[in-house]
């Protein structure tokens, strides 16, 4: 998919107004310019892809930690319907989701905590970029994260509360700041241990956990 066609739906006046209402931090760094549209536009062209959804029937999604909203805009433009949450923190979030007409609940996402009634259930959902595994910041960039146990519950009301019975689960894990993986052996472990297909950063998982569901490009 050419990512100018969607880029080319956005009203370049109403952008221009949103960087003056939200201006970046001067320490922002540009994957954290989420006023970026060509940038961040072309990021969740490429996810769209990676999930079929460029050849699939019109789809329910939930995305989690929806952020700026891009992914969702780019599910509506497929044909799909998308539903985001995530947490008031960030002002500009506000203005993003708004221009690119995106429905978003606010919530946390905390351990053990059941996710709110979203009065649905999903073909699809994603997380990109997780951050919400982590709970307290312990310095030297160093972060408290979800045990196991938590990451047990979590899939588990995903799956018992938001899936279809035909429905995937897809995270995506931001590398530690050491450049390892995410996936610690523990961590591993405990994924695999509820079907999950893991490749690189990436976790997907099947509504049923007897069920490991295949990457695009799996190999």
């Amino acid at each position: 998919m050419n990512s100018q066609r969607f880029l080319d739906r956005l009203d370049p006046a109403a952008w221009r107004q949103l960087r003056k209402l939200y201006p970046p931090r001067p320490d922002a760094l540009r994957i954290n310019r989420y006023d970026d549209a060509a940038y961040w536009v072309t990021i969740n062209v490429e996810r769209a892809q990676d999930l079929w959804l460029d050849r699939s029937p019109s789809l329910r999604i939930l995305d989690l930690g929806c952020g700026a909203g891009y992914f969702l805009y780019i599910c509506h433009c497929l044909g799909h319907e998308g539903l985001g949450l995530d947490t008031s923190g960030e002002p500009l979030f506000h203005g993003t989701t708004a221009l690119l007409n995106v429905r978003r609940i606010i919530s946390r996402i905390d351990p053990g905590v059941p996710l709110p009634d979203l009065g649905a259930k999903f073909d699809l959902v994603t997380a990109h970029r997780v951050c919400f595994h982590r709970t307290e910041r312990l310095g030297n960039n160093n972060w408290k994260e979800w045990t196991a146990a938590d990451w047990k519950f979590f899939i588990n009301e995903v799956r018992t509360r938001f899936l279809k019975p035909e429905g995937r689960l897809l995270l995506d894990f931001n590398p530690r700041l050491n450049g390892s993986s995410f996936f610690t052996p523990e961590l591993r472990a405990c994924f695999l241990a509820e079907g999950a297909r893991i490749v690189r950063s990436k976790a997907l998982l099947a509504a049923d956990p007897s069920d490991r569901p295949r990457f695009k490009q799996s190999n």
